[in-house]
């Protein structure tokens, strides 16, 4: 055997698969030890092999395992084994449960006996495993070759899924770049390297339309190991899907310098985010915005427009629950700690600015500061906002109003006649 040619295969197949040297290399034993076993082995051994990649040769152990008196089962309690109908798998999978030793059928090709162990090794004791050398063969035949190939191509698969695995297990909440590949059933298949993600309807962005070979960034949601190989749940709807942009835009926050301490989305609508600064000096809005605005308008783009709205964390609760409403301008915060309500008065130009479209200003800043909002005008009039909802009979008031004032108008106005042609 060629064994510089044969490294050089190996290491390919380390590079293409993405997987350790020692596993290809335990792959190649276990495959080896399986064709061992077609060819010369006998029911019920268990044949292990070491192959030194230096010298190209091949040892053969067989393995057993170290059994006293006390372990081995009587034949009263074989017999009523027998007469449940229990299986060789069945049984061999009580005999190890949990990896504890229990009573075992003795089988000369499995287990020795502790004397005959002692005389190997004196140190050895009842329920270890000793090994004893047998002898190697290099001739093996054509159905001995195919169980090797197909341990090696089988091993080499598990391998190549638990490297993934272990890859992407470590990038979870993490963004990635990927390319569309397939839409199927309102769920998109992303290419994201060395696997296949997925991004299902309820992770992505509301009316956000996505064409194979479009590159975009995701969100790696959860790692789940599959037989068939490892599943990856993407996602651009969650919260942490904006953290990590700011992130990968602005320094600051990588740094530390800059954090994000709370996030409130409406994926593809509208976003709060909260930050402060952990050291003096630095601005943390102005970090977030960038330049003319350049960093969080590289985040909006990618989120397809998405209004981000910044605003600076405080530990004072009227403080943030005010700063939560921009931008809008607020007169005062009155807050309820036990019953944790805030009453907030701002101008009554700034009413419908503070309740934004639809109520998501009021909304989003409720679920960014954790407190009941009840917004007030300066005359009095509230419109309540309850776990983030706003009050529609409020809001309706406020147009009623309106009309009626457009009403008054028309009527203070005369009529204007209309000119008749006279007849001739």
């Amino acid at each position: 055997m060629d064994l510089q040619q044969f490294s050089s295969a190996i290491d390919q197949i380390c590079e293409e698969k993405g997987i350790s040297k020692e596993k290809v290399i335990e792959t190649i034993e276990m495959a080896v030890a399986a064709a061992y076993k077609k060819d010369y082995g006998h029911k019920g051994q268990n044949i292990r092999a070491h192959f030194d990649l230096r010298t190209g040769k091949v040892k053969m152990y067989q393995i057993k395992l170290v059994v006293d008196e006390s372990m081995i089962k009587s034949e009263e309690e074989i017999v009523r084994e027998m007469e449940a109908g229990q299986t060789e798998r069945e049984i061999e999978e009580k005999e190890l449960a949990e990896g504890e030793i229990r009573k075992v059928r003795f089988n000369p090709e499995k287990h020795i006996m502790i004397d005959e162990a002692k005389k190997i090794s004196k140190k050895i004791k009842p329920g270890e495993e000793t090994q004893m050398d047998i002898e190697a063969h290099q001739d093996f035949g054509r159905i001995a070759a195919q169980t090797a190939k197909q341990v090696i191509i089988q091993r080499i698969r598990e391998a190549e899924r638990e490297a993934v695995y272990d890859e992407y297990k470590n990038k979870e909440g993490q963004v990635v770049s990927g390319i569309v590949q397939r839409l199927e059933r309102g769920a998109v298949f992303v290419d994201i390297g060395r696997t296949i993600g997925v991004i299902f309807s309820e992770e992505q962005i509301q009316g956000e339309f996505y064409r194979p070979g479009q590159r975009l960034r995701f969100l790696i949601l959860e790692v789940q190991k599959d037989p068939k190989g490892s599943g990856v749940l993407l996602s651009r709807s969650h919260p942490k899907m904006i953290a990590q942009l700011f992130e990968l835009e602005v320094p600051e926050i990588a740094a530390g310098t800059v954090e994000i301490k709370l996030i409130a989305r409406e994926a593809g609508s509208r976003s709060k985010i909260a930050v402060v600064s952990t050291e003096e000096g630095v601005d943390p809005i102005g970090s977030c915005v960038g330049q003319r605005g350049t960093r969080v308008q590289a985040v909006i783009n990618e989120l397809g427009g998405e209004k981000i709205d910044i605003i600076e964390w405080s530990e004072n609760p009227a403080k943030f629950i005010s700063n939560a409403l921009a931008p809008a301008k607020v007169l005062n915060v009155d807050i309820n700690v036990e019953q944790k309500i805030a009453q907030v008065e701002v101008p009554e130009d700034q009413l419908s600015l503070a309740i934004g479209k639809k109520g998501q200003n009021v909304r989003l800043a409720a679920r960014l500061t954790g407190w009941k909002i009840d917004v007030l005008t300066g005359q009095g009039k509230a419109v309540q906002n309850e776990e983030g909802k706003s009050k529609e009979s409020e809001i309706a008031e406020t147009k009623e109003d309106k009309k009626e004032a457009k009403e008054e108008k028309n009527e203070e106005k005369e009529p204007k006649k209309k000119k008749t042609k006279k007849k001739k």
